[in-house]
C-alpha cells in the first residue's frame, strides 16, 4: 500500500491515514492532545519509558494536515513557550582568581550533576560567558556537571541526547537506518565543555574527560532509566585540535557535511566538524544492535 509520509522513523500508509480519519469522527468533540493520545494508544506508540509519545504524534497529525490528508480540529490554547522569553544568562558573580599548578597539586576533584538544582544558574552562566558557543537551552535526555576542586569550580560539561543522523558515526558502528532509529537513545553528545579560563592546570581536561566517561552510563541510568554505551562530540578543527579528546582515547571518525537544518540543499551552510566518538562498552557495536 502506498506510503503517504515518513515522520520521525514511522512510515504512515493510506491505512493508516483512514484509522486516523476514522478517529477524527469518531470524537468529533476531542481536542489535538486528545487525539494524539487515542492514537498512541491505538498504535500502541510509546517512549522506551512507556510513556505515549504524544508530542512525536501530535507533530505527525500536524504534518498530514499541512499535507492535506486530514482536517484536525481548530487550536484550542497555545501553551506559552518558556524558552521564546528566556533571559539569557547574567555574568556570574565568582572568584577568577588563577588557579595554576600541577594535576596532582590540584587535588580531588568533585562532580557534581547541576540540573535543577541552586548550582545550574551558576553552570548555566559560566558556559554563557566563558564558553565560545555561549549557553544554548538542551533538548531531550540531558546532564549537566560542574567539576570542582579546591572548593572552586573548575570546569562545566553538559551531556544531551544525540543528533540522528551522523555519517562517520553511523558507519563506525555499522548501523542500519532501523538500528539506528531504535538504539540512537543509547548515545549521549557532549555538546559544552569548558575548562574555566582562569584554570591553568596541564593534563586537566583529559583528566576530567576519563573521569566523566565512567560516571555518564550511571548517571543517565539513575535519571532515564536506560544505559548509554557510546559518547559523541564536535570539534572545530578551525578553532581547536581537539588534544584533551585525542588524549583521552577519543576517537576521531571523518567530518560532518557542514548541513545543518536550516540546509535546503546539499551545499555546507556552516563549517565542518570533526567527529569524535568514545565507546564505553567493548561490546558496543552488539548492544547498539549493528549489523
Amino acid at each position: 500500500m502506498n506510503v503517504v509520509l515518513k515522520y520521525r522513523g514511522r512510515i504512515v500508509r493510506e491505512s493508516d491515514v483512514g484509522e486516523i480519519r476514522g478517529l477524527i469522527a469518531a470524537n468529533p468533540t476531542a481536542s489535538r492532545r486528545e487525539l494524539s493520545r487515542r492514537l498512541c494508544a491505538a498504535w500502541n506508540w510509546v517512549q522506551p519509558n512507556g510513556a505515549p509519545r504524544d508530542m512525536v504524534c501530535r507533530g505527525l497529525m500536524l504534518a498530514l494536515e499541512r499535507a492535506g490528508h486530514v482536517s484536525l480540529p481548530a487550536v484550542r490554547w497555545r501553551p506559552p513557550n518558556p524558552l521564546a522569553g528566556r533571559p539569557r544568562p547574567k555574568p556570574p558573580q565568582i572568584d577568577t582568581t588563577a588557579i595554576a599548578c600541577g594535576l596532582a597539586e590540584l587535588g580531588r576533584l568533585e562532580f557534581r550533576l547541576v540540573r535543577r538544582t541552586a548550582d545550574e544558574p551558576l553552570f548555566n552562566a559560566l558556559i554563557e560567558h566563558h564558553h565560545y558557543l555561549g549557553y544554548a537551552q538542551p533538548v531531550g535526555e540531558q546532564l549537566k556537571y560542574m567539576v570542582w576542586a579546591r572548593e572552586r569550580p573548575v570546569a562545566c560539561l553538559a551531556w544531551s541526547s544525540a543528533p540522528r543522523h551522523l555519517g562517520p558515526r553511523d558507519q563506525f558502528i555499522g548501523w542500519s537506518r532501523e538500528a539506528r532509529r531504535q538504539n540512537i537513545r543509547f548515545l549521549a553528545y557532549n555538546s559544552r565543555y569548558l575548562i574555566l579560563p582562569w584554570v591553568r592546570v596541564p593534563h586537566l581536561a583529559s583528566h576530567i574527560l576519563g573521569q566523566v566517561a565512567r560516571r555518564v552510563p550511571d548517571d543517565w541510568e539513575r535519571q532515564y532509566g536506560h544505559r548509554v554505551y557510546y559518547l559523541e562530540t564536535f570539534v572545530d578543527p578551525g578553532r581547536w585540535r581537539g588534544t584533551c579528546y585525542r588524549a583521552a582515547n577519543w576517537t576521531v571518525l571523518g567530518l560532518t557535511t557542514g548541513r545543518g537544518k536550516a540546509s535546503n540543499g546539499h551545499r555546507p551552510n556552516r563549517p565542518l566538524k570533526q567527529v569524535l566518538g568514545y565507546p564505553l562498552d567493548p561490546r558496543f557495536r552488539q548492544v547498539l544492535g549493528a549489523v
